[in-house]
């Protein structure tokens, strides 16, 4: 599985996020991570906060890749790679922090690889069910982030309010100053205070100069090595 630009600009994003929530949020400071691919969100996680991670995937070569990757990593013994459904999966306790990067191209056109349809559809899981997996397994207080498509923007506010989750931040992501957004990253909790109000902000990989923008490039120093 290829590790892409917007995935590193998630990862980076969450890093960040769980840094800025103070001890006394952070209580048992554990992440479930659904999906995991490559291992990619759990590692860049782990690499800037002292937390632990259960990282969840389905597919038997990713899951494979993902440990490999993790075993290869400074932090082996923080991340617990998981051959599971998450459909299926009882973990015991619920997480303070839960990250996915889900299924891209729901009900759209899809291609003959099989794999690929996994990863990049939902013919595994709907992300109607995704929502009703983190509300079950996240902690009253806790905090889950989600990367989609911008074009799911209007639908995603739909989904998570139906689960009475609401957005605390909401990212929007474009490749250049001169190109639409194309990502949404998301911070949400559950609703269980009144409705706060959502934070809006937006992010562009490359600048004017088609160079790496300023802000793309302080959440992502600590991972590249040429930034």
């Amino acid at each position: 599985m290829k590790v892409t630009t917007d995935g590193c600009l998630f990862g980076a994003f969450v890093s960040r996020q769980i840094s800025k929530q103070s001890p006394a949020v952070r209580t048992n400071r554990n992440i479930l991570d659904i999906g995991t691919g490559t291992g990619l969100l759990a590692l860049m996680a782990v690499q800037k906060n002292n937390i632990t991670v259960d990282a969840i995937e389905i597919d038997k070569e990713a899951f494979e890749q993902a440990s490999e990757n993790t075993a290869r990593s400074p932090w082996p013994e923080r991340i617990n790679i998981i051959h599971a459904d998450i459909r299926t999966f009882k973990p015991g306790y619920r997480y303070e922090y839960i990250i996915s990067n889900p299924p891209f191209y729901e009900q759209s056109l899809q291609g003959d690889d099989a794999k690929k349809n996994i990863a990049h559809h939902d013919r595994g899981l709907l992300l109607a069910e995704l929502l009703v997996i983190i509300k079950k397994n996240l902690d009253r207080e806790g905090r889950f982030y989600l990367l989609l498509p911008y074009s799911r923007n209007e639908e995603i506010k739909r989904l998570l309010a139906e689960q009475q989750l609401q957005i605390l931040q909401l990212v929007l992501v474009r490749p250049s100053l001169h190109h639409d957004y194309f990502r949404i990253m998301i911070e949400g909790k559950q609703a269980v205070t009144d409705p706060v109000e959502t934070r809006v902000e937006e992010i562009s990989i490359k600048d004017d100069n088609n160079e790496y923008s300023t802000a793309f490039t302080d959440l992502l120093a600590a991972y590249y090595l040429h930034l």
